[in-house]
């Protein structure tokens, strides 16, 4: 059986031990270009207190074993803050032992602590697995599409 799983923000004095993890969220996603120089200086934002949101990791046994990066944003249609869990990223070795599901319950208590309207995310369509687990957390699919622009 797994250790006792801990989820806190990330501290400063953690935040190099997070870096690749999220460069490992950005290789499973395709990115071509990862940067740790530019990822040190992005993802530092949310380490708190931050108005950007918040970095929270997943421990066993005083080792990063997940992550999900919160941003604080809002809905228009609502007319309410919302928060954005936009990564969510589990190390390889530890998937299917709970640590996606704590994190996203986390999430969702810190949504609800600030009074926001939802927690939100998005995944990948092809990504089965994820799917997978955020269909049996009770979550909605969302009807909405997603467009992007390069700048």
């Amino acid at each position: 059986m797994p250790a006792a799983l801990e989820i806190a923000p990330i501290a400063a004095s953690e935040y190099g031990e997070l870096l690749p993890l999220i460069a490992a969220y950005q290789h499973f996603y395709e990115v071509e270009d990862i940067d740790e120089e530019r990822n040190h200086r992005f993802f530092r934002r949310f380490i708190g207190p931050s108005d950007a949101g918040l970095l929270l990791g997943a421990r066993r046994d005083g080792h990063l074993v997940g992550y999900a990066c919160l941003y604080w944003h809002f809905s228009s249609t609502k007319a309410r803050e919302t928060v954005l869990m936009n990564d969510l990223y589990v190390v390889p070795e530890t998937r299917g032992e709970g640590v996606g599901r704590a994190l996203i319950e986390a999430s969702l208590a810190i949504a609800r602590e600030r009074g926001a309207a939802e927690l939100e995310w998005q995944t990948a369509p092809d990504n089965h697995t994820a799917q997978r687990l955020y269909d049996a957390t009770g979550a909605i699919r969302s009807t909405w599409l997603s467009y992007e622009l390069d700048a």
